[in-house]
């Protein structure tokens, strides 16, 4: 039933030429590489899947907004009545949940663009950016981007996914009280680190007593 309530809703011709959100997800269908991985299909079937509950055009024209949140929850109902593994269905809902992510990957910082290329199976969520440009407007620039990026980032994989120079014994060791602070440092410096304005333990260190007051 999920599938049959997209028939005839429509979309803004601008970001969707080709027509409703069923067109859109059986042009998306007939896009899928052979052979294909059953998360992959899922995913492309179903990345659409909450537009019909959050189809909006109230405003300047029609949104969907929050059909990334709302459909990877949808399809987390949808797979488990249908049987599926726990892990196809987090792969899914994953697909699902960062598929318009794509949309600000221009205006990322490194950081942020270095975590989300390196979440696991990435390839497919490239695969159905891929896929859903070509089932939409046919722009691939987005895509053409993160593929440069991701050769970029390869060429020094230690820097896409870098181990920290300094860990929980370092900040109790600067005395500062273990708690939640402790992640959110550790992630500041890591964020630093894919900056590429940390390199060494020293720099670490002195960013953590520059954020803490402790210089």
């Amino acid at each position: 039933p999920e599938i049959s309530a997209m028939f005839g809703v429509q979309q803004p011709p601008e970001f969707h030429p080709e027509g409703d959100v069923f067109t859109h997800t059986m042009l998306a269908l007939d896009l899928m590489p052979h052979p294909v991985t059953i998360t992959l299909a899922l995913g492309v079937l179903l990345h659409d899947v909450a537009k019909p509950p959050t189809f909006d055009d109230s405003t300047d024209r029609i949104r969907f907004n929050g059909h990334d949140k709302l459909g990877a929850d949808m399809a987390g109902d949808i797979l488990r009545r249908l049987k599926y593994s726990t892990e196809v269905i987090v792969r899914v809902q994953s697909l699902i949940e960062d598929h318009l992510k794509f949309i600000n990957v221009p205006k990322m910082k490194t950081s942020t663009l270095k975590r989300f290329v390196r979440k696991p199976h990435f390839d497919e969520d490239m695969q159905l950016h891929y896929i859903d440009c070509l089932a939409g407007p046919g722009t691939l620039e987005t895509y053409k981007y993160v593929e440069a990026k991701l050769a970029e980032f390869q060429r020094e994989p230690q820097k896409l996914s870098p181990k920290l120079p300094i860990d929980g014994n370092d900040l109790k060791q600067l005395g500062l009280q273990p708690g939640p602070q402790y992640k959110e440092l550790l992630s500041a410096v890591e964020d630093e680190i894919l900056e590429g304005r940390i390199e060494t333990r020293d720099q670490a260190l002195a960013f953590v007593r520059a954020q803490t007051g402790l210089n």
